[in-house]
């Protein structure tokens, strides 16, 4: 729908080395814009290869402060695309290795780490932030985190990478942007001959971005989806699989037990949609996190995250998919039931 425009200017104001840093961004979105990012309080859950581009690209932008969470080890599959974390780092925890280099990235923005199980933190904890981008969780995880942030007025992102395959979830509740609307106005010349030229009008909009449990609800099976999803292609249905393997096995499909993994993996395809177009091929290139799958769900993800934060375009609704198969993305929006 579309209302006036917002004009109302953020308190916060830069100071000259801010300006002089941001000069380039702040031509490309406006000052109010990154006025906006300098206040923003962002929380990255998750810091594997994913985590670490996703954290990279906010940092740059200029935030306020990025809270990095992560109780688990640096492993060598973390080296695959981890590249905020030394390699004489194996073994220790993945946020604190990340740190250093990721406080070299903008001095000017305050980065910390937390170290506690994310299942362990409670509600008031996720309420301190305005994006609380969270991956390498269950569904069950998910679910529980964006229910409290819904509840707070807290934007949640879910996302993952698999090998080459990755999502990204939205759920931004009711969401309030600015957009150029187009507009085409019939102008004369001296000829006399009518022409018309365009002029674009910013214009306010709200969208209502439903929750995590719409994608959990959705049934890809269903008959009248069928056809959509041969349209689309099978990657929603890699996204069911893997997600079921995490939550039966407690666990990520694992280069080490390749073989074992991709018959459990091929027994979950077979249970969710029989006869389904999801190759072997595609089963077979989902373990650890490459690096450029990692660039490019990691950049979308980082450019949502500061579409929401500027309130300038709107943000995809509401999952992102990146099929390593087609080596493109597309977007499928979900409804709350």
């Amino acid at each position: 729908m579309g209302m006036e425009v917002d004009t109302k200017e953020s308190v916060v104001e830069l100071t000259e080395a801010e300006n002089e840093l941001y000069d380039r961004q702040i031509r490309l979105w406006g000052l109010e814009s990154q006025k906006r990012l300098r206040t923003s309080k962002i929380l990255i859950a998750g810091l594997s290869g994913l985590g670490a581009e996703i954290t990279k690209n906010i940092i740059l932008s200029g935030v306020n402060s990025v809270k990095l969470l992560d109780d688990s080890p640096v492993t060598e599959a973390d080296f695959c695309s981890q590249f905020l974390a030394a390699r004489e780092a194996l073994g220790s925890n993945r946020a604190e290795a990340s740190l250093t280099r990721a406080r070299a990235l903008n001095p000017m923005v305050d980065i910390s780490t937390d170290t506690q199980p994310l299942k362990e933190k409670a509600a008031d904890f996720f309420g301190q932030f305005d994006v609380v981008v969270v991956n390498g969780a269950s569904n069950e995880e998910l679910l529980r985190i964006d229910t409290i942030c819904r509840e707070l007025g807290v934007k949640f992102i879910a996302t993952d990478v698999w090998g080459t395959f990755g999502f990204y979830f939205a759920s931004l509740q009711k969401h309030s942007y600015v957009e150029d609307v187009v507009k085409y106005k019939k102008v004369e010349n001296s000829e006399k001959k009518t022409k018309f030229e365009t002029f674009s009008i910013p214009t306010q909009r709200e969208v209502d971005y439903p929750g995590y449990s719409a994608w959990l609800d959705f049934n890809i099976a269903a008959p009248n989806y069928q056809r959509k999803l041969k349209r689309n292609g099978p990657a929603i249905i890699l996204l069911s699989i893997l997600q079921k393997f995490r939550a039966i096995h407690q666990r990520d499909p694992s280069y080490k037990s390749r073989e074992a993994d991709l018959k459990l993996l091929g027994g979950i395809r077979d249970e969710i949609l029989p006869n389904s177009a999801l190759s072997d091929e595609a089963l077979g290139i989902i373990f650890a996190q490459i690096s450029p799958a990692v660039a490019v769900v990691g950049g979308v993800v980082a450019q949502e995250v500061i579409k929401v934060v500027t309130k300038m375009e709107a943000p995809h609704r509401n999952l992102f998919l990146f099929d390593p198969l087609t080596c493109a993305g597309y977007v499928e929006t979900f409804e709350a039931k």
